[in-house]
């Protein structure tokens, strides 16, 4: 029986509420809905001491694990945060025994990521030195002109740049949750999860959306969404919509009419979408080439997947890779 990975979100006095119960209760129900008799997330607060936790909402949560009792063995390490603006100007809070502890514990972990304005933590911690990040906006300034090593962008809702996962503001720290769950479990279990917390997944707002892997809504109807699962399995082949509408049975003209009443897109923008999406995750988190990654994600040729990239993001391959996976060399 495979042992539940085990979250630890670090947090102190003044921390802000839901940049550590929102990851916590993705977490709680990605579990709920694999398959196993372990849960797949065992998550734990940890602070400075154990016991009540001060948060910036007037509500207290419980440390149930000092930062120095967290040892090896932790899988996922977030850093929550707080903001001041004593002054009128809103500021990230930096507390100094998170930071001089992040110096040891992060190495020790699979995966690291900073909550907003936790990121602040993450880089006084020398965690960020040379990456792409992000932050809530009203802090991003601070972050740059205070670490310019650091290439900071404001409008992504998260990045990841190889195990660094940094995110924007407050109910941002969903979309990274949800991000994770996608990555340890596949992108059906993540879909779930929001499906179950009735997230709205493609937030509206005007923020970029670069690195949001739930692009679209569970639909109301079960066969669209079998449908999209199994879109998701084969995109390195080719999908036609006569195909699709063949596996729920319905003529084109009816089948297309249903996908776009549950979807919103049709097929054929939908399919676009979705390959660009995977494309999108091989170029962050591998060296493949371009004509394999146009291949993997059932784009077909590299001509096609520039287009593609131009057309969805402003960008184009290279250049998304450069900007979400700086260190890689395409081999």
């Amino acid at each position: 029986m495979p042992e539940p990975r085990t979250v630890v979100i670090a947090a102190f006095s003044g921390v802000e509420l839901l940049e550590v119960t929102g990851p916590a209760e993705v977490f709680s129900v990605a579990s709920q809905l694999v398959e196993g008799d372990a849960p797949a997330y065992r998550v734990e607060i940890a602070a400075t001491q154990v016991g009540p936790l001060p948060t910036a909402a007037g509500i207290s949560l419980v440390a149930e694990r000092s930062l120095a009792e967290v040892s090896q063995g932790v899988d996922t390490l977030l850093v929550a945060g707080a903001m001041d603006n004593a002054d009128g100007r809103y500021r990230a809070v930096i507390d100094p025994d998170v930071v001089a502890w992040l110096a040891t514990a992060a190495p020790a972990a699979r995966r690291v990521g900073g909550v907003c304005a936790g990121v602040h933590l993450l880089a006084e911690a020398g965690l960020l030195t040379g990456l792409p990040a992000t932050t809530h906006w009203l802090t991003a300034d601070q972050l740059a002109a205070h670490h310019p090593d650091i290439a900071v962008d404001p409008e992504p809702i998260f990045i990841r740049a190889g195990r660094i996962w940094t995110c924007a503001g407050v109910t941002a720290a969903l979309d990274l949750a949800l991000a994770m769950v996608a990555e340890d479990h596949g992108p059906a279990i993540a879909l779930d999860a929001a499906r179950a917390m009735v997230m709205y997944v493609k937030r509206p707002g005007g923020q970029t959306q670069f690195s949001v892997p739930l692009s679209l809504q569970a639909s109301a109807d079960d066969r669209i969404d079998e449908l999209r699962r199994w879109i998701d399995e084969h995109l390195a082949e080719r999908i036609s919509v006569e195909a699709m509408a063949a596996r729920l049975n319905l003529s084109v003209r009816h089948f297309a009419r249903v996908f776009r009443d549950c979807t919103g897109r049709t097929p054929a923008d939908y399919l676009e979408a979705v390959r660009v999406e995977a494309a999108r995750r091989l170029l962050e988190e591998s060296a493949h080439s371009l004509p394999d990654v146009a291949a993997a994600s059932g784009l077909g040729s590299v001509e096609t997947l520039h287009r593609a990239f131009r057309r969805r993001l402003g960008a184009t391959p290279a250049e998304y890779r450069r900007r979400f996976r700086p260190h890689a060399t395409a081999r």
